[in-house]
């Protein structure tokens, strides 16, 4: 089934989020997403805020900055959201822009195989894995959560090369692509990604008028391999409300459609 959700930007002060995101909770929102940039909101304690200020809502993060933290803390960090709240939480991760990466000393030269140890090293920490590893970048000796998730959430990568698209096909259970990414190029992603019928491709619209969020408009990225669309409303655009209703709309509209094709 076809996921929908809305981008609440890092541009707006978390207490206003939270407040954004019990008003999309009640208008039927499936999921918000949020980023984290440098330097704003950090992007786990927003979740949790939203995630236990609202009923129902699913929170997903695309992305998080890998080089901002050790995989160890980010283990911990995710575990302790998702063990108190199941099944709302899905996080995403990613090279974080180049320039604020060095800009706080955290910039590597291979994004690429921090990317792919961090990866690795998080999905068997989450599963509760006793974790020894000795790579470039990542460096653990049995490392194991005391509390790791009873689920563990589904870790995905923002990607746009084709080798991180790669790399997400094959340690992640879905890919992030930006609101910047064409149907055309979407269907070249979905090749590169190669990550197989369960692997959740999550794509942001730009949603700049009201014409941008029907389901004609989005109906392009899904049938280009898109199984999320999340509409991203542009920066200076203060009042969510309609756009999600017309996010609470997409999903009822092509929920039903979905069942009657059955």
């Amino acid at each position: 089934m076809t996921r929908f959700g809305v981008v609440l930007r890092p541009e707006i002060a978390p207490e206003v989020v939270v407040e954004l995101a019990r008003t999309a909770d009640d208008a039927g929102v499936d999921e918000v997403w949020l980023w984290e940039d440098c330097f704003y909101s950090g992007g786990l304690s927003t979740a949790a805020s939203i995630l236990a200020s609202t009923d129902r809502v699913n929170v997903g993060i695309g992305v998080l900055p890998t080089p901002m933290r050790n995989v160890a803390s980010t283990a911990m960090e995710i575990a302790t959201v998702a063990r108190v709240h199941p099944g709302r939480l899905r996080v995403g991760l990613g090279h974080g822009v180049q320039s604020w990466m060095a800009q706080i000393g955290a910039r590597v030269q291979s994004p690429l195989t921090l990317l792919d140890e961090q990866m690795t090293a998080l999905t068997a920490l989450l599963a509760g894995e006793s974790v020894t590893t000795h790579g470039r970048y990542v460096s653990l000796e049995n490392v194991q959560l005391n509390w790791p998730p009873h689920q563990a959430p589904p870790l995905l990568v923002g990607a746009t090369g084709p080798k991180t698209l790669a790399l997400s096909g094959r340690t992640g259970t879905g890919t992030i692509l930006t609101s910047e990414t064409t149907p055309e190029q979407l269907r070249s992603a979905v090749e590169h990604i190669d990550g197989g019928p369960d692997h959740d491709v999550v794509v942001y619209v730009s949603c700049n008028s009201a014409a941008d969020a029907t389901p004609s408009s989005v109906q392009r990225w899904i049938d280009a391999g898109a199984t999320t669309v999340v509409l991203e409303p542009a920066a200076d655009r203060s009042d969510l409300s309609a756009l999600f209703a017309e996010a609470a709309s997409l999903t009822e509209n092509f929920g039903k459609e979905e069942m009657h094709s059955r």
